[in-house]
């Protein structure tokens, strides 16, 4: 007998058991995930990345730089409150290139593309590609050995090459014969049986040039000369032939790979090693002993982070092919090459905006507070249709620098007049200024604009309370790593600004830098001119809209509307109980899901809301009395 056989018309004596799921609940979501876009040195371009704090900031898109910290820092301030960002690196896709070992340059923006565009050999790359665009590629170098032979070889035996002394202190070293064979600029070259190596520079007809000055000790006419890759000490074993291979029946499909930080622009410290990898294979469907693929191609596109497979190395005619009977082609000559040819290019507004698109569809990206960083009028224009789109998240927006950093005294008006030309929202919020940090990754301060601070305030108050306390005052509203604000507004400066609604950040004596007020750039009078009331709704809208997608496809009828309420209200119950709300209603029945909206396949479920609202104005009054009076006589007479 079947257990579970819900719809089956039972013939016979026997149970069916059936489930139906009536335990649906309000669920958890989130309004304090980070959204930004900017340029940075490093990373995938146009991809929506999630970064949890400062170090994996500079670790996956790079150290500010003197072009980009105003963007890297709105990003990493935000961080300080918060362990939530989604971050998008915007770039001019039709500028930018990767580095290349070919020093050609060539675009690469994301997984994807390389996927679609790049995964085929690209001979104008050359073997291998700097992982993102950007000059700091250019601070790669590359290093591939393809056989025993390469690893390491006496030349005396390969090609009958003698040296003949040179005076002390000479930079080449002549040789009878030809070295071309075998030796390549890189390779380390030895004339006293190993004992001591220098490096080879450069590779003529019969001549070979080294990077130290080399004496007539050591260099004996007829002494054989020895070389090895100058990478064969980081790896000790050359490549061979695979335990895979030789079970294939095939021979010769080793290598090994190293990447160097060559410029020291990754790690600080020039030629410092990044990344080895050892063995690896020639062979399209080699495999570790662990079963994960070995191949040098999927192994340095899954897991290097610095480079790009682009191509075979030349000469690699059969690299690539199946493993069965094949012998790989073991080329002698060591493949090095020092990454060039990589470029940044100045963002346009419109590259900006095109990256901010990764966030236009709220059911692929979740995010909350959207964080404009510098952006310009035309950037933030456009970031505020994208909040109203999505209704489920808020812009943060902060004046341009020259309003209020080494402004002239006109900070109130050049502020107010660029708030002017921004569109009136519920969904966007704007600060007041900028703030001087130091830069510890160069040892500098920096003016940075305050919307990654605010966000961040409102990502904590929502760690801390709920999103329905505002961000503002001396309990929520501290600014963190501020050593100065470009402009310190005065209460006169400050009621210019409130009935504008921009948000003033003040410094006061003693008590730290405090965000003062909690307005959107709503203009009309509305409970959503107030940033606490906006996040209330949208917290709700959010979670109650998300429950609901339990009812489609159910049908309208009592039933229904019944579950529907019994999943909101106790919801709004526990709002109101952690002071979200006064008071609510929940209206789902006959009187709104009429004949005519059944028939339409709708549902409709009312939610009525009284939305709690935050102190902005407090007035005391201190009334002096006489020592005979009561106070029962004249309280709330004044």
């Amino acid at each position: 007998m079947a257990f579970r056989n819900p719809q089956s018309v039972q013939l016979s004596a026997g149970v069916s058991v059936s489930e139906v799921d009536l335990t649906t609940v309000i669920p958890a979501t989130s309004t304090s995930v980070g959204a930004f876009a900017g340029e940075f040195s490093w990373g995938p371009v146009n991809e929506v990345i999630t970064i949890s704090d400062e170090t994996r900031l500079a670790d996956r898109f790079g150290p500010p730089t003197s072009s980009n910290y105003e963007y890297w820092f709105s990003a990493a301030n935000f961080l300080a409150y918060s362990n939530s960002l989604r971050v998008v690196r915007a770039a001019n896709t039709t500028s930018s290139l990767n580095a290349t070992a070919n020093g050609t340059g060539v675009l690469i923006e994301n997984n994807s593309d390389y996927e679609l565009n790049h995964y085929t050999a690209t001979a104008a790359s050359g073997p291998m590609a700097a992982k993102w665009p950007g000059t700091r590629g250019n601070s790669l170098k590359v290093s591939m050995c393809p056989s025993t032979t390469a690893f390491s070889s006496n030349l005396t035996a390969l090609n009958a090459v003698t040296c003949n002394a040179t005076s002390a202190g000479a930079t080449t070293i002549n040789v009878l014969g030809t070295p071309t064979t075998g030796l390549v600029p890189g390779d380390l070259i030895s004339y006293d049986a190993g004992v001591s190596y220098v490096r080879v520079l450069t590779v003529g007809a019969t001549s070979v040039g080294i990077d130290t000055a080399v004496g007539a000790a050591g260099i004996v006419g007829g002494t054989a000369i020895l070389r090895k890759w100058e990478y064969a000490d980081q790896f000790g074993i050359p490549p061979g032939t695979s335990d895979y291979a030789t079970n294939n029946n095939s021979l010769n499909d080793e290598l090994h790979i190293i990447v160097v930080d060559e410029d020291g622009k990754f790690t600080g410290t020039a030629n410092t090693v990044v990344e080895k990898w050892a063995f690896v294979s020639k062979a399209s469907d080699a495999k570790s002993p662990d079963g994960s693929s070995s191949y040098y191609k999927n192994v340095l596109n899954d897991k290097s982070r610095y480079v790009w497979w682009t191509g075979h190395q030349p000469g690699g005619t059969n690299w690539g092919n199946t493993a069965s009977g094949i012998t790989f082609t073991a080329i002698t000559n060591n493949f090095t090459a020092s990454m060039s040819a990589g470029t940044d290019a100045t963002l346009s507004n419109g590259d900006v905006i095109n990256a901010y698109s990764k966030f236009n569809n709220p059911d692929s990206v979740d995010v909350g507070l959207v964080i404009s960083g510098p952006a310009n009028q035309a950037i933030v224009t456009s970031l505020v249709t994208l909040v109203e789109n999505r209704g489920d998240c808020v812009l943060f927006i902060s004046p341009e620098r020259s309003d209020v950093v080494d402004n002239s005294g006109d900070e109130v008006v050049d502020i107010v007049a660029y708030r002017n030309v921004l569109p009136s929202s519920s969904y966007a919020v704007m600060d007041s200024g900028w703030k001087y940090q130091y830069d510890k990754y160069n040892d500098v301060y920096r003016w940075v604009p305050l919307n990654g601070d605010i966000a961040g305030l409102c990502a904590r108050t929502d760690l801390e309370r709920d999103p329905w306390y505002s961000p503002g005052g001396f309990s929520r509203g501290q600014i963190r790593n501020n050593i100065k604000l470009a402009w310190n507004p005065t209460q006169t400066e400050r009621d210019d600004l409130y009935v504008k609604g921009v948000n003033p950040v003040v410094t006061f004596a003693g008590e730290g830098t405090i965000l003062f007020g909690d307005k959107t750039l709503l203009e009309k009078p509305s409970a959503f001119d107030r940033i606490n009331v906006r996040r209330l709704f949208i917290a709700l809208e959010k979670t109650i809209s998300r429950a609901a997608r339990s009812s489609l496809f159910e049908f309208n009828d009592q039933f229904t509307r019944a579950q529907f309420v019994s999943i909101v209200e106790p919801y709004l119950r526990d709002v109101r109980g952690r002071r979200g709300i006064t008071d609510y209603r929940v209206v789902c029945d006959e009187s709104n899901n009429t004949a005519e909206i059944i028939d339409k396949n709708e549902f409709v479920g009312d939610i009525y809301i009284k939305p709690a609202r935050s102190v902005n104005f407090i007035q005391l009054n201190f009334v002096a009395v006489r020592t005979g009076v009561s106070f029962e006589e004249i309280v709330g007479r004044f």
